[in-house]
């Protein structure tokens, strides 16, 4: 069967950045096409920057065409704008100024783009915990529609390809002391896989060999040739100084300076153009790296003179990238300096096919994303020790602790007021402990908008996911917690009161995990994060009505008590406590003159009628936090996807 390959083609890429933006909590989308104002006037453009809303063209117009089989490097000094055509290359960010992308020399969806392409960002975002094998085949699982037997063959398959089968069974590790795992390179190698694991026809690379040594940069760079070559891929990839053996493996070179193209071609091409110049090569020193070390020398010579050079006869029949522009050979037939180092061979379209299969569906049902998801939510879960381990003995000790503090509680007013104070405390470190699981949830939310942008599943099926997940989890804390509490305590010894207690135990656990989901899918970082949850525990706990009464708190201020985390399981807890607990708390002359429910209508509490309005609120909480929190990662996600 004929395979299907991509010819990508970029023609008159612009993109401006406003370089100084109010900070936002969000990162606020780019303009779509035709928003963007016109060229400026060099005036226009001075005042705009007095005024601390400068604008920065990225990229100027820019062209190029990443060929089948062949591996496009993207090179050049920092700032030059690489990074940014490589998102506009991979459908992430939309061109300004009527720029267009054409796959096989058609315009097609990003959406659909993104479904025959791989995007390997600059940083490994990658789980921890996860062996290397597990990644891969998570990956497979949600990007697949195959049996278990084929997923697991085409797994091995790819990891063997990748060299990656003595690591197979190694976590991927976070590059640090915390969790150890692969080497750098290794790392690299499992963000490649997990990209091509549905087999796209197009990679795209940003920084392929960052932060890696020579030998596994070459590595890096050798695999993906093979993969180009074998596979028939169209490689797209930004390279900081590649070395001489890594340049040898490039087909073509995309030399950006500022935004602009200088060079567009071979390694061989832009040697003979910078001979040209009379720049001559030295020893020991690789095309690439001489070409942006003369930058500047070439820039000043384009200032000072116009040069029209004849083109050589072993260029002649090449072609400007840019069509439709009559600009690219002068009235006389010579090119200039700049049209000269724009050039490329022309791609034999015969070898390609058209027209390409896309689809937009997912490779998975709701149900089915769902599941593998909640699998993979849950290895995450036991195998981090802040999560699992400690908070497990955590919550049995605390409840052994505090069962051993209060265990000589009284049944007067005193006790009473013991319990209260007790039942206060309780809420006030459940809500609080749930604030260590905020790293977690960060770390996963860049990791479901890399997944969702290439659509391997929906942001809904994420959000039920992460919501069933914890339910077991938190049961099991629970009850680690409430059961040497509450019956070395000797609260009320009726079991249904216990299963009550234990309930309502879970579900402030559970209204807590909700409240850090939501805000650690709206907050930028762990800082800020952690500020705004603690603002929250606090001022629900000062608008619960333990400190002052709902009857004293200003109107202006009351809508914060009926919102309090703390109102609804504190009222619940006293409810369970003394309604129908047939323990008098004080007697005068031998006649009991207060019971427990004397002192829940004096606060206004109520009685047995309030006890499932409670739990029923508390639900409510649960839902609507989740439900927010689903909204913002929508939106998160919809910035580097078009759903």
């Amino acid at each position: 069967m004929k395979k299907q390959w991509c010819e990508i083609e970029a023609i008159g890429i612009n993109y401006k950045i406003t370089s100084k933006q109010p900070s936002k909590i969000f990162n606020k989308p780019p303009k779509p096409d035709g928003e963007e104002d016109g060229e400026k006037t060099e005036d226009e453009a001075k005042a705009e920057q007095r005024q601390g809303g400068g604008v920065k063209h990225v990229l100027k117009d820019v062209n190029c065409i990443a060929k089948p089989c062949e591996i496009l490097a993207i090179v050049g000094p920092s700032g030059a704008g690489k990074s940014s055509l490589l998102e506009i290359l991979a459908g992430r960010v939309s061109p300004q100024n009527g720029g267009s992308i054409l796959v096989n020399q058609e315009h097609v969806n990003k959406s659909q783009f993104r479904k025959i392409s791989g995007y390997v960002t600059q940083k490994d975002t990658l789980f921890p915990l996860l062996t290397v094998e597990e990644t891969m085949m998570f990956s497979a699982k949600l990007k697949l529609n195959l049996s278990p037997e084929k997923l697991s063959c085409k797994v091995k398959s790819l990891i063997q390809e990748l060299g990656l089968s003595h690591v197979s069974s190694t976590r991927v590790g976070d590059g640090d002391d915390r969790v150890r795992g692969i080497s750098g390179g290794e790392r690299r190698r499992v963000s490649i896989g997990v990209e091509v694991i549905h087999d796209p026809k197009v990679l795209i690379l940003d920084e392929a060999t960052s932060g890696l040594d020579s030998t596994s940069a070459l590595q890096i760079i050798d695999m993906l040739k093979v993969m180009a070559e074998s596979r028939g891929r169209t490689i797209i990839l930004s390279i900081h100084q590649p070395g001489f053996r890594i340049v040898k493996l490039l087909n073509s070179i995309l030399l950006l300076v500022n935004g602009s193209v200088l060079h567009h071609g071979t390694a061989d091409l832009l040697d003979v153009n910078l001979r040209l110049m009379g720049l001559e090569l030295p020893l020991h020193v690789n095309i690439v790296e001489f070409a942006i070390e003369s930058i500047e020398t070439i820039q000043e010579q384009q200032k000072s003179q116009q040069v029209q050079i004849e083109p050589p006869k072993r260029l002649q029949g090449t072609m400007l990238l840019k069509k439709g522009n009559d600009q690219g050979e002068s009235r006389s037939g010579k090119f200039t300096l700049q049209q000269l180092f724009q050039q490329s061979k022309v791609f034999d379209i015969e070898n390609m096919n058209v027209g390409m299969d896309f689809t937009s569906d997912y490779a998975n049902s709701r149900l089915r994303e769902t599941m593998i998801l909640a699998h993979r939510f849950s290895k995450n879960i036991f195998r981090t020790k802040e999560l699992f381990a400690f908070r497990t003995i955590q919550m049995l000790i605390s409840g052994l602790v505090l069962g051993s503090i209060f265990g000589n509680l009284k049944d007067g007013l005193v006790g009473a007021e013991q319990r209260v104070g007790l039942f206060a405390f309780i809420l006030t470190f459940l809500l609080s402990s749930a604030i260590e699981a905020l790293p977690i949830f960060l770390q996963e939310r860049e990791i479901l908008m890399k997944e969702t942008s290439s659509g391997s599943y929906r942001v809904s099926s994420y959000a039920i996911a992460n919501g069933l997940v914890y339910l077991p989890f938190l049961l099991i804390l629970a009850i680690l917690f409430a059961v040497p509490l509450y019956w070395i305590i000797g609260l009320n010894q009726n079991f249904t009161a216990f299963l009550h207690f234990l309930l309502l135990i879970w579900l402030v656990l559970y209204t807590a995990n909700s409240v850090v989901v939501c805000f650690s899918a709206l907050v930028p970082n762990f800082i800020v994060g952690n500020s705004i949850i603690a603002g929250v525990i606090g001022s629900s706990f000062l608008f619960s009505g333990y400190f002052i009464s709902n009857h004293e708190i200003p109107n202006y201020w009351i809508f914060m008590h009926y919102l309090s985390l703390f109102k609804y399981p504190f009222e619940g807890f006293l409810i369970n406590e003394f309604s129908n607990s047939k323990k008098c708390l004080e007697y005068m002359f031998g006649a009991c003159v207060m019971k427990g429910e004397d002192v829940l209508k004096e606060e206004g509490y109520g009685g047995e009628s309030s006890r499932w309005k409670n739990v029923g609120v508390m639900v409510c909480f649960i839902f609507v936090y989740r439900f927010i929190s689903y909204v913002i990662l929508r939106y998160r996600c919809s910035q580097s996807a078009t759903f």
